[in-house]
């Protein structure tokens, strides 16, 4: 799937409207009287902020059921019975320079416990400079369910055009899309496959799970991150909203994805293009608590704005690229409000921040926003402590003191930074579709090391994104 030029240019001009209108919105307040000053911070507390925490509320009193072997047994699969009962699965990784992390990998595909037969890895190698090929040769002879495809590097479409790639190879009734540096559970698929067939769902995503959050405060700070993200999922479902899916960990019913024209190689977060498409499709997201996915959280600040980059871009993009679906009757009233609803409070809300600190210089008033934040934050603490207390399997979890707490609050104000700096580089700068992708160590007494060096760089000024 790949868009041209023209639709760059339709990015852009869409961009600077929503630049523009988010600013106009942030200001406008400021030249109201002083009675009616908070009057629209505090309709967008109530009904944006006050549906994000009710979403909260919802996840955390009613999550969704989990999934059991015993799911695979009333579907007729009995462990140890006729294998071509059992659907056949294709596990997907597209790979770069992964020398450090991909054997690892292998090995915990080949322990998941499933049908021999009916399960395959498929490794795209997408174009590594390292020693990535020769690892893989080396892991082939070992294991037959290995299958290795190679790109040039400049192949282009990035993740989505390695993806695309495999799509077409690929037989299985689900894939399962991982990272490099996926950490699965050996009984992962034998209640993961069970959830997706007892529900509605054309795609799952697993809980995304950070192994390495005892290394520093950073990515602790992306552990809480993460558990506050699954509980949010599980709540706009539990409510009747979509769920979305998050790249490592995603199962894809094979059809729906060709259904929904393949992965957008325009695009720079092929997850969140692909879950609109999905949803506007008529294809339902479901997620999964348990088991987890682990995988590495980026180590220093240089590599976490990046990161970050590209997730807000490839997110704001997909709301420009198909948000004319919302209303195409395609979703149900509350599901249409869901979507634009935590559009606005991820996109919308840092903008309006940023505009209503510039409104208070130019005018002199005090900050008009105030309860539109105040709400969404609490909202964001109260899903990051029940998430991270509601986690049971996979890597452990930060405790929920105070401090903890504290941490994980002041670091999701990076993204009040992020996006109005993502939102003007969209509007005034050429797109430049890159696939930078996160480096992974591997080791964790490595990560330490590295973690402590990247630290060190950063407080001698060295650390320029």
């Amino acid at each position: 799937m790949n868009a041209g030029g023209s639709s760059t240019d339709r990015r852009r001009l869409k961009a600077a409207l929503f630049l523009v209108g988010c600013a106009a919105a942030g200001i406008a307040p400021h030249a109201l009287g002083p009675a009616t000053r908070l009057l629209p911070g505090g309709i967008l507390a109530v009904l944006l902020g006050g549906h994000g925490l009710l979403t909260v509320l919802r996840g955390l009193v009613s999550p969704l059921p989990a999934a059991s072997l015993a799911g695979a047994a009333t579907a007729g699969r009995e462990p140890g019975g006729d294998a071509a009962a059992w659907p056949a699965i294709d596990v997907v990784v597209a790979a770069r320079d992964e020398q450090a992390v991909i054997a690892r990998l292998v090995e915990r595909v080949a322990a998941l416990r499933w049908p021999e037969g009916r399960l395959r890895l498929w490794v795209i190698d997408d174009g590594s400079e390292d020693r990535t090929p020769e690892v893989l040769a080396d892991l082939q002879p070992r294991w037959p369910l290995l299958r290795v495809l190679r790109r040039p590097r400049d192949a282009g479409g990035g993740k989505s055009g390695a993806l695309n790639r495999v799509l077409r190879e690929l037989d299985g009734h689900w894939l399962l899309v991982l990272d490099a540096d996926a950490d699965l559970q050996p009984d992962t698929l034998e209640r993961l496959i069970p959830f997706a067939e007892a529900g509605p769902w054309d795609a799952v995503q697993l809980r995304k799970a950070v192994v390495n959050a005892s290394v520093n405060p950073l990515t602790r700070a992306q552990a809480m991150e993460m558990a506050f993200d699954a509980l949010l999922q599980e709540g706009r479902l539990a409510r009747g909203g979509v769920g979305e899916l998050r790249g490592n960990g995603q199962l894809l019913r094979r059809e729906a994805v060709l259904a929904c024209g393949g992965f957008n190689e325009s695009t720079l977060t092929d997850d969140l293009d692909l879950s609109l498409r999905l949803v506007l499709a008529g294809h339902p997201i479901g997620v999964l608590w348990d088991p987890p996915v682990g995988e590495e959280g980026v180590l220093g600040l240089p590599a976490l704005w990046r990161q970050r980059q590209r997730w807000a871009e490839g997110g704001l993009q997909r709301f420009l690229d198909h948000g004319f679906g919302f209303g195409s009757g395609r979703l149900s009233r509350f599901q249409t409000f869901d979507l634009l609803a935590f559009g606005l409070l991820q996109y919308a809300m840092p903008l309006l921040a940023a505009a209503d600190l510039l409104g208070m210089l130019l005018s002199g008033s005090p900050p008009l926003m105030w309860p539109f934040s105040i709400v969404a934050f609490a909202s964001s603490a109260l899903a990051m402590v029940g998430g991270c207390r509601r986690a049971r399997g996979g890597p452990v979890m930060p405790a929920m003191t105070p401090f903890n707490i504290a941490l994980g609050m002041l670091y999701l104000t990076h993204w009040f930074v992020v996006i109005p700096w993502v939102t003007v580089r969209m509007a005034l700068l050429p797109k430049r579709l890159v696939w930078a992708k996160t480096l992974h160590h591997g080791d964790v007494e490595e990560a330490q090391d590295l973690a402590a060096e990247a630290e060190g760089e950063l407080a001698a000024g060295g650390g320029q994104a």
